[in-house]
């Protein structure tokens, strides 16, 4: 600080040039930098971790995983049926009130099978995505 007519000219800092201050410091070696390692930031994480939410995330991932089992044996079900039609067969479906629809156009069965298989490896990959996201 020199002095010119009786004042003292004042340093000014912004926080642009103390961060590049620090910067320099840390590279030249002269500053301590605070090392926190990822083992203790993630001991410091689970503490906060509840041990009832913890098995309640446990049980939605066991959930998606049976779904996707599920969907999987559906699936199969579905390609074998797919590949082993023959000309012979029968679509059928029935709601709760013993209301039926039935056909044998080998055409619609097919259509309507294709779809579905479309629909349900659309749902797991679905599934899939939530399943590799989700975190316990």
């Amino acid at each position: 600080m020199a002095k010119t007519n009786g004042t003292s000219k004042r340093e000014t800092t912004t926080p642009s040039t103390t961060v590049k201050k620090q910067l320099a410091k840390e590279a030249t070696g002269q500053a301590k930098v605070p090392v926190q390692t990822a083992a203790k930031e993630k001991q410091q994480e689970v503490k906060f971790i509840n041990l009832d939410d913890r098995i309640k995330q446990f049980e939605k991932l066991r959930g998606l995983a049976n779904q996707r089992e599920r969907l999987v044996n559906t699936l199969s079900e579905l390609t074998r049926f797919n590949y082993n039609q023959a000309e012979s067969s029968t679509f059928s479906l029935k709601d709760a009130s013993g209301l039926e629809f039935q056909t044998t156009n080998s055409n619609l069965i097919k259509l309507v099978a294709t779809e579905l298989q479309k629909t349900l490896e659309t749902r797991k990959e679905q599934l899939e995505k939530d399943i590799l996201a989700f975190n316990l």
